[in-house]
C-alpha cells in the first residue's frame, strides 16, 4: 500500500552517526452552531480545534483538579491502520518505508466520534462505548505519498434539508491526494456537493509528482462555503503547485472565489514566478507561491477568515522570489464574501528559515475599559506569540522591528530587521537556562562546543550559510501546527513549545549531485534535499546532536506555558515530559521532551495534553501550570485530546496514541477514552 521512502523530493537521505476563542457567546450558541452534535451531547465537541476560531476550550466541568487522578480508562478503539518503518531519528538508509504517524483528533457528532487515520480512512465509534459504527476507505493510490497523514474531519449542515433527511448533516473529509468528500454520520454514505461526488482540488495546478500537493487538515466552513489551501512539499523545487486557496459553495460544488497568495496586481512578481516555472502554461493557478496547509479559523460577525501561511519555497533560499512572499509566514484575513484580503501580519519577513505560520489562528475576547476587545492570538515556530485585533490585524501590545544577523549566501539576501513583540516574551527562552551547549556527558559536551564552533551561529534568525549554520529553533518550532488553547474564563492562554535546534548547510548546484556532495559538517540524521530551480541545493539536520545522538542543547526541550492575554505576561512555564521511552534507564529524569501536538482546557481549571516523546497523557492546572495527572499510554499521542460530556452524566476525555516518524515514537492505532469511576 506504501511506498518504500525514497521519494523524487529527495536526492539522499543519510545517517552518519548512532543516531479567545472565537467569538461564541455561549455553549449554546456553540451547539446551535453545531446543529445535530448537540442531540445526545451535554457538552460537545464538533470541530478539531473546538470552535470556528480554535481555542481548543470545553465547557465540561465534571473533571477537575480535585478529582482528575481518579481517570480510568473505560474504552479503547484500535482501527488496525497503522504500519512499522523507518522514522526521521532511526535514519533512512533502508529500504523500510516510512512508519504511518497518527495526528487525528476525533469530532463528536450526536454520539459518535468521526476520526480519520493516517490511511485517510473514516471511521465512526459509539461515543460512549467506543463500538465501531460503521467506516468507509476511500480511493487512494499512496504510491510516491511517503508519509500520508489525516488531522481530523470537520461538519456541516445543509439548511435545505431536515435534521432526519440523509446527508443533512455532512462529514467532510481531507484526502492525501487533493480531494474533499462527504459522508453521511450515520452510516458512512457518501454524499454528493450539488451534482458534484467530491472537490478536486488538483484541478488548476497543472502537472506534478504525487506527494507534491495533499489535503492533511480539515477545511473551515463558514456559512455554506468551505475554505481550503493546501500541503505543498518542502524543499523541491520552485516550480510547486501553486498554494491557492479556495472556497466552494456547498450546496453546488462550484468555486465561489479563490485568493492567490501574491500581492494582487504585481505583474512583475508573476512574471518572474512563471519564468521559474516549465510547468506554468498547464497551470491556471501560478505556481510557486507560499501556501496554506494548517487550520483556518473563521468569524461569522466579522464575516472575515483567517489563514496562516507558510514561506514560500524552498524554505531557506529566497533570492529567486522577487517579492512573491509578501504574504509568506503571516496571518492573513479574507473577505467571506469575495476572498479579498482586509489585512495580514507577516511573523519573518524574507522568510528564509521555515518558520512558516502553522498554529491555528485562534480568536478570542476579553473585556477592557468597558470594551470588548476583538483579538487574534498567533503563535509562531520562533516562540513569539503574537497578540492582534483580529478586527484590523493591529498588534495589542508594542511589536518592535529589531536588527538580526545578515549575510545570506550569493545571489539572497536577509530583511535588516524581524518583528519581535515586547509582549508576551519568547517562550522558546526559557529563563535561568543561558547555556548554549550541553551534554549529558563531559565528552559529550565537548563534542558538541567543537562542532558548534565549526558552524555559524549568530542568534535567532541565523541564516544559512555554505560552512552550515545553526537554526535555534529549528523548522519544527517553537511552536507548530497544534496550536494554542484559550481558557476564556481565566484570559489564559496554554501553548506548548519545542527547545531544539537544527543545522542547515547550502551546497553549491555543481556539487548537489549524489558523487559529489561534500562531507557532512555535523553529526546527526540529515536530509539532502534538491530545491531545484536555485542555485543550491540544502542538507537539513534533523536536530543538533552530539556523535552520541545526545541533544546538543540544554534541556528542557519541551515546555507548557500560561500567559495572560490582558496583560501579555507569561504566568508559568513548566517542563512538559521527560526522556523516558527516548533515553535509556536510568536516564529518564531529564524533564522536558521534545514534542509536537497541542493542549486543551476545561472550564474547570485542566489542562490536557499528550504530545511529548514519551508515552503519556498529561493533566496540568490550568492556573498554576502543576502537573497533576498522567496516564501512560501504548505510543505517544501527537494529535490534540478532546473532550465532552454526554446526556448519560459522564465527560470523556479522548487521545489518539499513534506515534509520529518526524520525532520516532513507535507507530500505533489506540484511540482511547478515559472517565472518572461510576458509582
Amino acid at each position: 500500500m506504501l511506498t518504500s521512502v525514497k521519494p523524487q523530493t529527495i536526492i539522499r537521505i543519510a545517517n552518519n552517526t548512532l543516531h479567545g476563542l472565537a467569538k461564541i457567546a455561549s455553549l449554546a450558541g456553540l451547539l446551535t452552531w453545531a446543529g445535530s452534535a448537540s442531540v445526545h451531547a451535554e457538552t460537545g465537541w464538533p470541530l478539531v480545534g473546538g470552535a470556528p476560531g480554535g481555542g481548543h476550550f470545553s465547557e465540561a466541568v465534571q473533571i477537575t483538579p480535585e478529582n482528575v487522578s481518579d481517570l480510568e480508562v473505560v474504552w479503547t478503539h484500535r482501527s488496525g491502520d497503522f504500519h512499522e518503518g523507518t522514522n526521521f531519528i532511526k535514519g533512512f538508509d533502508t529500504d523500510e518505508p516510512l512508519q504511518s504517524s497518527w495526528q487525528a483528533t476525533p469530532i463528536l457528532i450526536e454520539d459518535k466520534l468521526i476520526v480519520c487515520t493516517p490511511y485517510n480512512r473514516i471511521i465512526a465509534v459509539d461515543a460512549a462505548t467506543g463500538e465501531e459504527r460503521w467506516s468507509y476507505k476511500p480511493d487512494i493510490n499512496f504510491d510516491g505519498i511517503a508519509m500520508p497523514r489525516c488531522r481530523g474531519v470537520t461538519q456541516w449542515q445543509d439548511p435545505n434539508l431536515a435534521a432526519e433527511e440523509t446527508c443533512a448533516t455532512r462529514v467532510i473529509a481531507p484526502l492525501a491526494d487533493g480531494r474533499l468528500i462527504a459522508l453521511d454520520p450515520h452510516t458512512g454514505e457518501r454524499c454528493q456537493f450539488g451534482e458534484y461526488a467530491e472537490l478536486n482540488l488538483r484541478e488548476g495546478l497543472g502537472d506534478f509528482r504525487p506527494g507534491e500537493y495533499m489535503l492533511n487538515t480539515p477545511p473551515a466552513i463558514l456559512g455554506n462555503l468551505v475554505i481550503a489551501g493546501g500541503t505543498v512539499a518542502d524543499n523541491v523545487n520552485t516550480d510547486v503547485p501553486s498554494g491557492v486557496v479556495r472556497a466552494y459553495d456547498l450546496q453546488t460544488g462550484e468555486l465561489a472565489w479563490k485568493w492567490l497568495p501574491v500581492l494582487q496586481g504585481d505583474s512583475e512578481v508573476a512574471a518572474s514566478v512563471e519564468e521559474t516555472s516549465s510547468e506554468a502554461a498547464s497551470s491556471e493557478y501560478l505556481r510557486g507561491t507560499t501556501n496554506v496547509w494548517s487550520f483556518i479559523s473563521v468569524d461569522a460577525e466579522l464575516d472575515l477568515i483567517y489563514v496562516p501561511t507558510g514561506n514560500t519555497s524552498p524554505d531557506y533560499y529566497g533570492g529567486h522570489r522577487n517579492g512573491s512572499d509578501y504574504y509568506s509566514s503571516s496571518v492573513v484575513a479574507l473577505k467571506a464574501d469575495t476572498g479579498e484580503v482586509a489585512w495580514h501580519f507577516q511573523t519573518v519577513h524574507h522568510d528564509i528559515w521555515g518558520f512558516a505560520v502553522q498554529a491555528q489562528p485562534t480568536l478570542f475576547d476579553y473585556q477592557a475599559d468597558g470594551k470588548t476587545v476583538r483579538g487574534l492570538a498567533q503563535p509562531t515556530k520562533q516562540g513569539y506569540v503574537f497578540l492582534l485585533n483580529r478586527e484590523n490585524g493591529e498588534p495589542l501590545f508594542p511589536v518592535h522591528e529589531t536588527p538580526v544577523p545578515q549575510g545570506a549566501v550569493a545571489g539572497d539576501y536577509t530583511s535588516p530587521t524581524q518583528p519581535v513583540p515586547e509582549r508576551p516574551r519568547n517562550l522558546f527562552e526559557v529563563p535561568g537556562v543561558a547555556e548554549k551547549v550541553w551534554g549529558l556527558t563531559f565528552l559529550d559536551k565537548g563534542m558538541c562546543e567543537d562542532t558548534l564552533s565549526q558552524l555559524r551561529y549568530e542568534g535567532p534568525f541565523t541564516p544559512a550559510s555554505e560552512e552550515g549554520a545553526l537554526h535555534m529553533p529549528s523548522a519544527f518550532g517553537g511552536q507548530n501546527w497544534g496550536g494554542p488553547a484559550i481558557d476564556r474564563d481565566r484570559n489564559v492562554l496554554v501553548v506548548n513549545t519545542l527547545h531544539v535546534g537544527s543545522v542547515i548547510q547550502m551546497i553549491p548546484r555543481e556539487q548537489c549531485s549524489p558523487d559529489k556532495l561534500p562531507e557532512p559538517v555535523a553529526p546527526g540524521v540529515f536530509l539532502d534535499e534538491p530545491s531545484e530551480g536555485t542555485p543550491y541545493c540544502n542538507r537539513r539536520w534533523l536536530g543538533f546532536v552530539s556523535p552520541f545522538g545526545a541533544p546538543c542543547t540544554p534541556p528542557p526541550w519541551g515546555t507548557l506555558a500560561g500567559i495572560d492575554l490582558v496583560t501579555g505576561e507569561v504566568r508559568w512555564q513548566v517542563p512538559l515530559g521527560t526522556t523516558r521511552d527516548k533515553a535509556p534507564f536510568p536516564f529518564w529524569f531529564i524533564k522536558g521532551a521534545p514534542n509536537m501536538g497541542g493542549p486543551v482546557v476545561t472550564r474547570s481549571g485542566l489542562t490536557f495534553i499528550g504530545a511529548t516523546t514519551d508515552h503519556y497523557v498529561r493533566a496540568f492546572n490550568t492556573d498554576t501550570g502543576e502537573e497533576i495527572w498522567k496516564a501512560r499510554l501504548p505510543t505517544s499521542a501527537h494529535g490534540l485530546p478532546m473532550t465532552y460530556q454526554l446526556a448519560n452524566g459522564r465527560q470523556y476525555v479522548v487521545v489518539s496514541a499513534g506515534g509520529h516518524s518526524a520525532l520516532g515514537t513507535p507507530p500505533g492505532d489506540h484511540l482511547i477514552a478515559y472517565a472518572l469511576p461510576q458509582n
